[in-house]
């Protein structure tokens, strides 16, 4: 962790606020910062997350030919490329009329992603947010990370390491690489998973499963160790989004979209994820490269929500695998009766979803489909097509637009992170006025607002496709710190203040 302080825009400088900076955000995939507005007396006057980096994928795509975007999307991230290349596949499988895949290619891209969400999850928990949760939030920062996790705790350091491997193997079977494949493409697949590589995984897949409730029980003895500080620590109150099965069972690569409110009541259900757009609207703000996405029938205010395993455990009426359901249900009951909001509640919720699909996998390597059959389906040629799956971080939408060219004239994402913009802020506000309000600014204070955006698992590098106004907002400070002058883009044009 960087902090610094940084010179206050002219109006928070009148106002007598200085601001402090933690730049990078760090143990997260891409570049963020928080800035905090404190007043003489250090109370907390304005906390914000910010995205510091664009990368115009959304338009880039623009003028390329459909069946190369499934590899080139994923691109956006090294951690989950996995996530963006079967919801572009899917998109696209919708431009092709292609409404259902084969049973093979169906089975073989589920294997595919259960491979990506267990390995993502597992890497997120035991490599970037374990050092927090089992050290303490102010430890000694040399100790908080994988490497004095492996020290203090090896044989929780290994059981991560290796459940990573796994899933990685899972990916290289199916896709052809651990990291960036080829195995989806528009209309199907491009390979079964060869005999050697299913004999392979079958092998290590008990012990994988054993380890799967392992990382379960170490996430639920950390929250019963201190419940007031797992309870309480950034939570608020939000909506949560996520697909389900058409039966309401979890379903991380398809299904409807379905959304509760904070009381866990289902605001809609059974929503197609080709009407995305009717569903949910997007809003632009000048300080930050991540858009604001809300339920429109909320409103901005009242309509942001979240995603990811804590919407998706609790959005669902059941997990389709005996094992992760035992621990959903315990899961829930420690809501009492009430939908849980705790932002720290993500990592257990999120090991819940590692045993869950390292039980998906286990059954899919029994299933021969998987190793024969057709793998391409065809269908009636469309102009637009949406792919929606459930990311390791939460609900992933890639939306196309192709000419009878076959080029693409169009490309909407809204990315997991991008759905959680306003619920992390609200959780690093939160967070920042329990305790950083009136004390003595320490690193170990501080880094308890990079704790409350770990728990998200964010992948910065994902979210920052903003399409619209670009914001804009530069200071030129002299040598002693005075500001000479300030330009601020606004609704289109330069102002200068």
């Amino acid at each position: 962790m960087n902090t610094s302080l940084e010179t206050a825009s002219p109006e928070a400088v009148a106002q007598g606020l200085r601001r402090v900076a933690i730049d990078p955000v760090s143990r997260v995939e891409g570049h963020g910062k928080v800035t905090i507005l404190l007043d003489a007396q250090n109370k907390v006057q304005q906390v914000r997350l910010h995205i510091v980096e664009f990368r115009g994928f959304e338009k880039f795509i623009e003028g390329r030919p459909y069946w190369e975007v499934p590899v080139m999307v994923q691109r956006l991230c090294g951690i989950c490329p996995v996530s963006h290349h079967l919801a572009a596949s899917k998109a696209f499988d919708r431009v092709l009329g292609v409404v259902q895949a084969t049973p093979s290619a169906d089975k073989i891209r589920r294997l595919m992603h259960y491979g990506q969400v267990m390995q993502s999850n597992g890497l997120h928990f035991f490599h970037l947010s374990s050092p927090d949760l089992l050290f303490g939030f102010d430890s000694e920062v040399n100790r908080r990370n994988i490497v004095g996790v492996a020290q203090a705790h090896p044989d929780i350091a290994k059981k991560g390491i290796m459940l990573r491997k796994f899933g990685q193997e899972v990916i290289r079977a199916t896709a052809g690489k651990r990291v960036h494949g080829t195995g989806s493409v528009p209309g199907g697949v491009n390979k079964h998973v060869s005999m050697e590589d299913r004999a392979m995984l079958l092998r290590d897949a008990d012990q994988m499963m054993a380890w799967a409730q392992d990382a379960v029980d170490i996430a639920k003895q950390l929250h019963g160790q201190n419940p007031a500080l797992y309870n309480s620590f950034g939570s608020f109150r939000s909506n949560m989004l996520s697909l389900v099965r058409a039966d309401g069972a979890l379903d991380l690569y398809d299904g409807v979209i379905r959304a509760r409110d904070a009381d866990g009541k289902i605001l809609f259900d059974g929503a197609s994820d080709q009407g995305y757009l009717d569903l949910i609207e997007e809003e632009v703000k000048p300080w930050t490269y991540m858009k604001f996405p809300f339920l429109k029938s909320l409103g901005r205010d009242l309509g942001w929500y979240r995603v990811g395993p804590l919407a998706r455990l609790q959005n669902c009426d059941f997990i389709p695998s005996p094992l992760a359901e035992v621990q959903r249900r315990e899961f829930i009951a420690w809501g009492q009766g009430e939908p849980i909001h705790a932002t720290l509640a993500y990592h257990w919720a999120r090991m819940i979803e590692v045993l869950h699909c390292m039980e998906v996998i286990k059954d899919l390597l029994d299933d021969p489909d998987i190793l024969s059959g057709d793998l391409m389906a065809t269908g009636k040629r469309q102009r637009s097509g949406v792919g929606v799956i459930e990311a390791p971080r939460g609900t992933l939408i890639h939306h196309y637009e192709v000419g009878d060219d076959d080029l693409v004239t169009m490309c909407n994402l809204i990315v997991s992170t991008t759905h959680n913009n306003q619920a992390m802020n609200e959780a690093v506000r939160s967070v920042a006025r329990e305790y950083l309000d009136g004390r003595e600014l320490t690193e170990g204070l501080l880094n308890h607002i990079e704790v409350a955006i770990r728990a998200y698992d964010p992948c910065l590098s994902c979210a920052t496709h903003a399409l619209g106004q670009m914001p804009l907002d530069v200071t030129l400070v002299g040598p002693e710190g005075e500001v000479i002058d300030r330009v601020v883009k606004s609704q289109g044009e330069l102002v200068h203040g």
